[in-house]
């Protein structure tokens, strides 16, 4: 284990966060408010520990697989630790737990929140909230790699334990090219949702907050209603570039290469499937809660499925009071998620198909045992290891599930509340059903059991590895 290596990197995060945090400032100043000098004490602090790691450049600065999973989940701790900053220097709360919860919820791009109003936060906090999720939303340590070359050419390391999805490619030979064109390609469509929305009548406060929080798919609004009281257009805009932010990013690379056939793929198609047949159903089962508009209710069910699959988590009315064939797809949405390699969570679609590619496969073999019939995806082999990574995925995601339900019970609470809450949780979605709908706040939980959902925010993020790692005692035995 390169510990002088983790300790560099850290280090470097921790100066990176302090510059993000200057976002925030600018916002407060811009707004004349007192909170200003309070996001200055939080970046002093965050800069000076940062500083005082990196004073001493590793002599070995190489990263092998178990420094990377271990680099990524402490990262993504000291990012939501100093994160919390803000929100106790400011007053926002006065729980360390409810700060942390709502930073780790932010760069998560979960969007589960214990404020149950947010129009009295100042205009700084709610600009670090949203651009929390901007953050996370690609991955905070690729962000670093597109800037500086940490770890000698073993930063794949690193992006295979951030980045989502079941497996990790370049775009190029490059790591570091890789990272930088990621990023680029993320800060276009950020920037291009951002215009769109000043065209469509927000102000600039308004719009850069929706376009960090969807670019992020992270969903962490700055009106107590979400998105219900914009116009039918903004709603539309938001409700495009939701389902735009759920396709992998290497789509949109291989569509500037001109290659447009490889660039729509089987999990493109498989999710624009799904989202639509779950737009169609749901239209059909809500249009007489809006007088039979269909219009209104198209609108609103496109929505609210863009928010739910992409894990934005943005809503324009409540559907925790929808009938019950649309609140079933809704929850199932939330398991399925977007696409690989986009700032989307749940479990991916990509690994839904394998998933049911090996059944259709197993099942064949049933009848026909000696029968040697490989999966593939886009008429490519799926390599065994993926398969088996998928598999340990899931078994893994079931138990974390199982294990977080069975904590959060404790409290007493209805199934329904719960089950939503760690799903929406793990899926880093936000809001869920029940207690936890659109309308309600995580506020409630107690300590104990907002530690348990912090966990698999943290998890679900990371696709669960790396936070598990991270306490497996052997991942810090010499080799």
């Amino acid at each position: 284990m390169n510990y002088s290596m983790i300790k560099y990197t850290l280090g470097w995060l921790l100066i990176f966060e302090a510059a993000f945090l200057t976002v925030p400032l600018i916002t407060s100043l811009c707004f004349a408010e007192a909170e200003a000098l309070h996001f200055l004490f939080a970046i002093l602090i965050t800069a000076t520990i940062g500083i005082l790691l990196v004073l001493k450049k590793p002599r070995n600065t190489a990263i092998y697989a178990r420094d990377g999973f271990v680099i990524v989940s402490l990262s993504w701790i000291f990012l939501s630790l100093f994160g919390a900053l803000p929100f106790l220097f400011t007053g926002s709360t006065a729980s360390f737990i409810d700060a942390l919860f709502e930073t780790v919820s932010g760069f998560t791009t979960t969007g589960a929140s214990i404020f149950s109003e947010v129009e009295s936060l100042s205009r700084g906090i709610l600009m670090w909230r949203s651009f929390t999720h901007w953050i996370g939303g690609m991955g905070v340590l690729v962000f670093i790699m597109a800037f500086l070359p940490l770890s000698g050419g073993h930063n794949m390391h690193i992006m295979r334990a951030e980045s989502p999805g079941p497996e990790v490619s370049k775009l190029v030979p490059r790591m570091k090219k890789t990272a930088i064109i990621l990023y680029l390609i993320y800060f276009i469509i950020t920037l291009l949702m951002f215009f769109i929305l000043l065209i469509s009548g927000m102000d600039i406060f308004e719009s850069a907050n929706t376009a960090f929080a969807t670019a992020g798919t992270g969903g962490f609004g700055f009106k107590n209603d979400s998105f219900a009281s914009y116009s039918a257009l903004q709603q539309i805009i938001v409700t495009v570039f939701m389902l735009v932010f759920s396709i992998n990013f290497n789509s949109y690379y291989l569509v500037i290469k001109g290659k447009i056939k490889d660039a729509i793929n089987t999990e493109t198609k498989v999710f624009v499937v799904i989202a639509v047949t779950a737009i169609m159903l749901i239209t059909v089962n809500i249009i007489d809660a809006f007088d039979g508009n269909i219009w209104d209710a198209m609108r609103h069910a496109a929505f609210t499925v863009a928010s739910l699959i992409s894990t934005t988590g943005f809503s324009t009315a409540d559907f925790n009071l929808w009938p019950e064939l649309s609140r079933t797809i809704i929850l199932l949405i939330m398991f399925v998620g977007g696409c690989a390699g986009s700032t989307a969570g749940g479990i991916k679609v990509s690994r839904i198909t394998i998933l049911f590619k090996g059944f259709v496969r197993e099942l064949k073999m049933v009848v026909r045992p000696r029968q040697v019939k490989k999966i593939t995806l886009d008429n490519r082999p799926v390599e065994h290891e993926v398969v088996r990574s998928v598999n340990a995925y899931i078994i893994c995601y079931i138990v974390i599930f199982t294990i977080s339900l069975i904590a959060l019970s404790f409290e007493n609470r209805d199934l329904i509340t719960n089950f939503s809450a760690v799903s929406a949780s793990l899926n880093n979605i936000g809001p869920g059903l029940g207690g936890v709908g659109p309308a309600s706040s995580f506020g409630d939980f107690s300590v104990f059991s907002k530690l348990v959902l912090i966990f698999d925010m943290l998890a679900g993020r990371l696709e669960l590895f790396p936070m598990l790692i991270l306490f497996a005692p052997s991942t810090y035995r010499k080799l």
